[in-house]
Parts: structure tokens; C-alpha cells; sequence
């Protein structure tokens, strides 16, 4: 077996990554302090066409060169908004008919496996602040809150290996 070039790869341009359709998955970030964990999301954000990213409260914006040393150039494919309250955010998303998701540990949380997707559905994907998570008002204002089953001795994981985990996995039941 040969690793493939990255001539080989076949990846989108810039201008065609901006025309295609893409996934309905919305990703909103609340509070994320960590510039390296903002520019992982976004990759990953363009790896599976993700329709657009917000940055809320003290979460950074691009242009940073620490936001641009692990997004290798997505901040410039997927779209961004920044917005300030996350509440105001949701509010509004839900007014357009967006179903919201808390990625979070609460009572009564769909673990990741069980969660079923809609077709037809755009659904924003919530991840919270590496020490808080998701802020409470924005966990009970959600139409559901999806959990990432863990078996080992932590309670958490990364926020961009769990945007990782959460993201692949919509993406997969949706393109099913």
C-alpha cells in the first residue's frame, strides 16, 4: 500500500469549497479559550463542508496566528460570524427553524450512538468553554443535548476532539 500524494487527493479550491452544498451542520463555539482548539474546529469544519462556524463571547476571531497555525487556511473556505451572546444566537437560530445541540453531559442527554439525525434538518452542533462546557441557560434552551459516551477514568475530552468525534459522526447518519 502507497500513501497518496497530495497532488493525488483530489481536494476542492477555495472558490469550489465556497460553491458546493454543504453538510447543514452549523457549529457554534461558547466561550472556547484555547486559539489552537478554535483552528482544529475550524479544520474540521472544512473537512466535512460544515455550513458555517459562529464564535461566541470571548471566543477569538481570525485573523491570529495561533487560530492560523492548526486551521491551515479553513478560516478562509468556511464561513465565520462572530456574535457575542450565545444566547442571542440561539434564539435566533431557532426562529429559523435550526435544531439545537448541546454537546454536553446533562440529565436525560442522548448519547452520541442514539442520536438520529433528520433529513432535511439543519442542525447546530453547540460545544462549550474547556472548563465550564456549555453554558447552563444555552443547555436548557436546546432542543436536545447529545452526550459522548466515555468508559474511562476522565469525565471530558477536548473540545476539538470532541467536535471531531460529534461532527464525523453527524455527518456519517446524514450522508447514510
Amino acid at each position: 500500500m502507497r500513501k497518496l500524494k497530495n497532488s493525488e487527493l483530489n481536494r476542492l479550491s477555495v472558490d469550489d469549497f465556497k460553491s458546493v452544498k454543504k453538510t447543514p451542520i452549523i457549529i457554534v463555539l461558547d466561550n472556547i479559550r484555547s486559539l489552537n482548539n478554535i483552528g482544529s474546529v475550524f479544520r474540521t469544519s472544512d473537512a466535512f463542508l460544515i455550513e458555517k462556524i459562529y464564535l461566541c463571547g470571548i471566543t477569538a476571531k481570525p485573523p491570529h496566528k495561533d487560530i492560523h497555525k492548526t486551521a491551515l487556511g479553513s478560516t478562509d473556505t468556511v464561513d465565520w460570524e462572530y456574535v457575542d451572546d450565545t444566547m442571542d444566537l440561539v434564539e435566533t437560530l431557532q426562529a429559523k427553524n435550526i435544531k439545537i445541540c448541546a454537546i454536553e453531559q446533562a440529565e436525560n442527554a442522548t448519547m452520541l450512538n442514539d442520536f438520529k439525525p433528520k433529513a432535511n434538518t439543519t442542525y447546530a452542533l453547540i460545544f462549550g468553554n474547556e472548563v465550564k462546557g456549555v453554558a447552563q441557560n444555552v443547555v436548557s434552551a436546546s432542543d436536545t443535548v447529545i452526550e459522548i459516551p466515555q468508559f474511562g477514568t476522565k469525565h471530558s475530552l477536548n473540545i476539538s476532539v470532541s467536535c471531531g468525534v460529534v461532527v464525523w459522526d453527524v455527518f456519517s447518519k446524514l450522508n447514510n
